[in-house]
């Protein structure tokens, strides 16, 4: 009997067990419903809101976020590049500083930047406005777990007109710290869709949802509405728990609508709300938080910039949020995929639409103009026939088109980019213009090979000088294998030069063009070395030669400055030694023709 009673006792809880395990179950559904379902959402509204229940509602709701760009005439490009000296916002004497960019009504995060008073972003912002001037307000903030995030200093930079600025140091209106920038703005054309760079295209949302009929609303507003304050037709079609990767998990919960990814949270009483734009969005792939929480990264486009919160950086210049904690991710995944391709489906048959008015206009320009121009070119007529159609309604309409048509043919592009060009040298060479050529540039010449083999270079390849159809002149390619001393370079380095020239028809003017490419050195992939030579005839036995130079940049980079500088003088050294060797290699090879030519007359005599 005592076995039985012991063997009962170790099998049923105690009374104090029952207390503590009903203690334990309340907590867990308290925590659960404050960690879920205690961020202020009615999710009996999503059940309705499913449903679809017809209501009037006011209609003079604010505008989505993702609705951007509609009708913009201007395009402007920030790129928040860095940031220094900010003040100290966390008890080590550090901060973790992120950006807001303001520009109108328009609002993007960058992304946080952790334990660092001197932060390096090299992120782009872009924004469409209708008109200028408008004012781009930067504010830096220090980023808190817990409470609201501190202001470290924001400036006010106004853009009146269209152009770029170089990278620019402004300084912050706090206590202290500047903030670097590089500002681009320029027209768009007012009927183009405004899909470049992370701009929104156009209005797609509101013409796609006025082509499906009469506009049914909700009975209630659902969270969407009354959280991420959007419009009253985008309903939630589906809703997730799961969490935000930030300095730890934030929880709280996703609402997928046709035209946003949302997330909401409210963790120790901050709140975290994320818009994100499916016109934003250029990746969403399988990602980890740990090795056991499988996640999902939203990738954005380049430009688009963080929505409601900082973002995380990464080295490509694309922001992401990463989100965690859920309890089917693949579920997730393929559902945020089928609603990608379903807004971009409806987004280019959008686009289509609008370009149906234009479809014999297209099919004019894409069809007859190109045979047109190959009459003109080929048959070269004064006048183009009258059309059967009366496209043409006069012989003089015909005659303009005609000139117009031959004279862009005739046009050729620019072998290098003259705005970024410098003197570095000028002087008086003792021959013509046609001579220069022919002593020094001409396929017959060694002047190529002696410099280079004086120099050390090595694998020298020149090739001959062909006509070129898309530069005016001749063009040709130098390669080469040069020693370089740079710590940072290997010993030796490859360089392609693209050579082109022209002489006048009267001979006495030549310009000599070349862009230079290296590899091997640090940022080579970002800029070239654009050079010109401009060779005058000033009378029989001379010539003057000024001599321009410039790096041109096909991609911006933090030393961008330096680099430019650094080429200039460097190369002013060059090519005045390479000059100086022409000089001489000239005058080498007057005296050498002069010789040849009395040696011929006094064996005539």
């Amino acid at each position: 009997m005592l076995g039985f009673e012991t063997v009962v006792g170790l099998l049923l809880p105690s009374w104090e067990e029952l207390q503590l395990s009903v203690a334990a179950a309340a907590f867990l559904i308290v925590a659960y419903w404050f960690l879920t379902l205690g961020d202020g959402v009615d999710h009996r509204t999503l059940v309705e809101t499913s449903a679809g229940r017809p209501a009037e509602v006011d209609d003079d709701e604010k505008e989505s976020k993702g609705d951007r760009h509609s009708n913009s005439a201007y395009l402007i490009k920030v790129k928040l590049l860095a940031a220094k000296n900010l003040r100290g916002a966390n008890l080590n004497g550090t901060s973790d500083p992120y950006a807001i960019i303001s520009c109108g009504a328009e609002k993007c995060f960058s992304s946080m930047v952790p334990g660092s008073r001197n932060p390096i972003w090299r992120e782009g912002f872009n924004f469409a406005v209708d008109e200028l001037p408008v004012k781009i307000i930067v504010t830096i903030y220090g980023w808190d777990i817990i409470r609201r995030s501190a202001v470290l200093g924001s400036v006010t930079i106004p853009v009146e007109h269209e152009g770029r600025t170089g990278a620019i140091w402004y300084t912050l209106d706090g206590a202290s710290g500047q903030v670097c920038l590089h500002i681009k703005t320029h027209k768009l054309q007012v009927d183009s869709p405004r899909v470049l760079d992370g701009c929104s295209g156009a209005n797609t949302r509101r013409k796609a949802f006025a082509d499906q009929g009469p506009m049914v609303f909700h009975q209630k507003h659902g969270p969407l509405q009354t959280i991420f304050n959007l419009l009253s037709d985008e309903i939630v079609e589906h809703s997730y728990s799961c969490a935000l990767e930030r300095s730890f998990l934030y929880h709280g919960r996703m609402y997928i609508s046709a035209w946003n990814i949302c997330f909401h949270s409210n963790v120790f009483s901050k709140q975290i709300k994320v818009t994100v734009p499916f016109g934003d969005i250029d990746e969403i792939k399988r990602s980890r938080h740990a090795i056991i929480n499988p996640a999902i990264t939203v990738i954005l486009r380049v430009g688009a910039g963080g929505h409601g919160a900082p973002p995380l950086g990464n080295g490509d210049g694309k922001v992401r949020y990463k989100f965690a904690s859920f309890w089917n991710r693949n579920h997730v995944l393929k559902n945020l995929q089928h609603a990608v391709q379903k807004y971009h489906t409806m987004f280019e048959a959008e686009k289509k639409k609008e370009r149906e008015p234009s479809t014999l206009l297209d099919f004019i320009k894409e069809k007859q103009q190109p045979a047109l121009l190959y009459f003109v070119k080929e048959k070269k007529m004064p006048t183009l026939p009258a059309h059967s159609s009366s496209s043409f309604r006069s012989s003089e309409s015909q005659s303009n088109i005609s000139e117009e048509i031959v004279a862009k043919i005739e046009q050729f592009q620019p072998f290098i980019k003259e705005e970024v060009l410098t003197t570095i040298y000028n002087d008086v060479f003792p021959c013509t213009a046609e001579q220069f050529f022919k002593f020094v540039l001409d396929d017959g010449s060694t002047f190529t090979n002696e410099y280079h083999t004086a120099r050390k270079d090595f694998n020298l390849i020149v090739s001959q000088w062909h006509a070129s159809s898309e530069y005016n002149g001749q063009v040709r390619d130098v390669k080469y294998r040069t020693l370089c001393n740079f710590p940072l370079c290997p010993p030796d380095i490859p360089v392609t030069e693209f050579q082109h020239t022209v002489l006048s028809a009267d001979k006495k003017k030549l310009v000599f063009e070349t862009v230079q490419q290296t590899e091997g050195v640090p940022f080579a992939s970002y800029f070239e070395a654009h050079c010109r030579w401009s060779v005058e005839t000033v009378s029989e036995s001379s010539c003057k030669v000024d001599i321009t130079f410039g790096a041109y940049f096909k991609k911006w980079c933090l030393l961008q400055s330096k680099i430019k500088s650094a080429a200039v003088d460097d190369n002013k050294k060059v090519y005045k030694i390479r000059l100086d060797a022409a000089r001489s290699y000239i005058t080498k090879s007057r005296t050498s023709n002069i010789a040849s030519s009395s040696t011929a007359t006094q064996e005539n005599n």
